[in-house]
């Protein structure tokens, strides 16, 4: 099954950070306080939201962050996303 994101909605992928501590620990993003780093899956076509022409900044593909609570989280064929609107993206990661 494919997600098809509508309007300004984006699909995320949670994406693996891991962080070295000063003292050499290897820290998950699992055992980190979030945001949320993730991977651009699936990009709605914008178009009119709320009366506001929207167009799409983010592509597939771009890793992003997202605020930790933002977005709805879903499940397809065992694997984990999260929908969000393009404004609750905070940055892309170049």
């Amino acid at each position: 099954m494919k997600i098809k994101p509508l309007l300004d909605r984006v699909v995320l992928k949670a994406t693996e950070v891991e962080e070295t501590t000063q003292s050499g620990f290897i820290l998950t993003s699992a055992s980190q306080e979030k945001p949320q780093f993730s991977e651009v899956v699936a990009v709605g076509p914008g178009g009119i939201v709320d009366g506001k022409e929207i167009k799409m900044l983010v592509k597939v593909g771009d890793k992003v962050i997202t605020g930790k609570y933002s977005g709805t989280e879903v499940k397809v064929d065992g694997e984990e996303y999260t929908i969000v609107r393009q404004n609750d993206i905070l940055a892309v990661i170049e």
